[in-house]
């Protein structure tokens, strides 16, 4: 059974090519980070912080708006599996009551959560969290 979480903190270094996000567990205490591209930590700090409204879409806003054009609706995010350091994510449509699962990166998956207000649920798969918390 995936374990709902949120976004806990975003750091954003300028002196490192990776960045990190935190996600913890909605009704516990558990808690992991991941690390990020520059591009993907900068926009889910902006979705964050402000009433960020870009001019023009961007990557993440392109993604909603063609789901939406098909008729689709974007419905959470699930952190599905860890290989090696490297996490794997699913952003989950929901299209005439089906759910359609497509591969994403988490970063990317994230940052498509953050674009609704309020953001979209994020779970994560019981034995990823397992691992992460290990690791």
């Amino acid at each position: 059974m995936p374990v709902q979480m949120q976004l806990a903190r975003i750091i954003i270094s300028e002196i490192s090519d990776n960045q990190v996000i935190y996600l913890q567990e909605v009704d516990g205490d558990r808690q992991f980070p991941i690390l990020i591209g520059i591009f993907e930590a900068t926009n889910i700090d902006r979705r964050v912080k402000e009433d960020y409204k870009p001019p023009r879409p961007l990557t993440h806003d392109l993604v909603v708006n063609v789901a939406e054009a098909l008729g689709a609706e974007v419905d959470s995010v699930v952190i599905s599996g860890l290989q090696e350091h490297t996490y794997f994510a699913h952003l989950r449509l929901k299209k005439d009551g089906e759910i359609i699962e497509i591969d994403s990166r988490p970063s990317d998956a994230i940052a498509v959560a953050v674009t609704f207000s309020p953001p979209l649920p994020i779970y994560v798969a019981e034995e990823v969290l397992d691992d992460a918390i290990k690791s």
